[in-house]
């Protein structure tokens, strides 16, 4: 058996450096609870801005906006800075694999990304959202499909998709094809149509999914007021969870506050699943569905150099 767990946290309002220092405040429970895998929320260094506008109306945005912006840039991370080094030490000392949402700065732009981190290895690999939700798009931009990784684990082959990802199913189908033991979702959706959203794709990939949540307070104990949002509701409720490759509920939904949740899990149950439903083998039809992913990087610029010797 194996412990797999999900680290329902918020983004704290002063910015990434408490946040860091909250995740790395969990690392003796992480460490006893012997997880060899934490999968941590959408955005969680560098925050979800819930309720902006970022000064935007449809056609002109305000120079406010324009600070709000630069101020989330400013709390975003790069992958080479000590959030991320920081992580991979904490990886390194509990021995276990971290999933975690963050917002990873890119010159001007920025991306809304999981990075894999192993203990031996660190940084592994890193998954871009490919389609930032509604107004996400103001802010956010646009992965590509050379950011699609699943990644091997001591706790089986790791695949993440961010929020609303998880409604994508071609994305899911180009996934699952790539023999996802793990399915990771960071998210800030708290709802139960979401819950219903991670048991299905457990049952229909028959893998293990981890779900975990963000946390935020409501606007009142945050000093700000929302249009058309309870001031006393939590702007995010978490309810993070760990399903089964049947569908079956083995941690959470985890209400209330900051919590590790954690299942043991065994990776034999994956083939015991899929022996009636494997929709990317037995169970599919490629004679009549076929799917194409391109999976090469889709940069703005590219630079091609002439290195064809001169003429004599």
């Amino acid at each position: 058996m194996t412990p797999i767990s999900a680290l329902q946290i918020g983004s704290d309002p002063s910015g990434k450096v408490a946040t860091l220092a909250n995740v790395l405040g969990f690392e003796s429970e992480i460490r006893n609870s012997g997880a060899s895998l934490v999968v941590m929320p959408e955005a969680l260094l560098g925050g979800y801005p819930k309720g902006e506008i970022f000064g935007t109306r449809l056609g002109y945005r305000l120079p406010e906006g324009r600070e709000a912006y630069a101020r989330y840039h400013a709390n975003a991370i790069d992958l080479d800075g000590p959030e991320v080094t920081a992580l991979a030490a904490l990886s390194a000392r509990t021995a276990a694999s971290i999933v975690v949402g963050v917002i990873e700065r890119a010159g001007a732009s920025l991306f809304c990304t999981a990075l894999f981190i192993d203990p031996e290895g660190g940084l592994v690999a890193k998954h871009r959202k490919l389609m930032p939700t509604g107004t996400e798009r103001l802010i956010w931009s646009q992965g590509d499909g050379s950011t699609m990784p699943v990644v091997a684990s001591s706790a089986g082959r790791l695949g993440a998709a961010i929020c609303w990802e998880n409604h994508m199913p071609l994305f899911r189908t180009a996934m699952y094809a790539k023999g996802v033991d793990i399915w990771c979702a960071p998210t800030v959706d708290e709802r139960d149509v979401w819950r219903a959203t991670m048991r299905h794709i457990a049952h229909e990939g028959r893998c293990f999914v981890v779900s975990a949540c963000q946390l935020q307070p409501s606007p009142r104990a945050l000093g700000r007021e929302i249009p058309g949002w309870d001031p006393d509701r939590p702007l995010i409720a978490g309810g993070s969870m760990i399903v089964g490759p049947l569908g079956d509920v083995l941690a959470g939904p985890a209400e209330g506050g900051p919590v590790l949740i954690t299942a043991e899990i065994d990776p034999s149950d994956i083939v015991k699943a899929r022996y009636d439903l494997d929709v990317v083998g037995h169970y599919s039809r490629p004679d009549i569905f076929h799917l194409t992913v391109n999976e090469t990087a889709r940069e703005g610029v590219r630079r091609v150099v002439d290195t064809a010797p001169e003429d004599a």
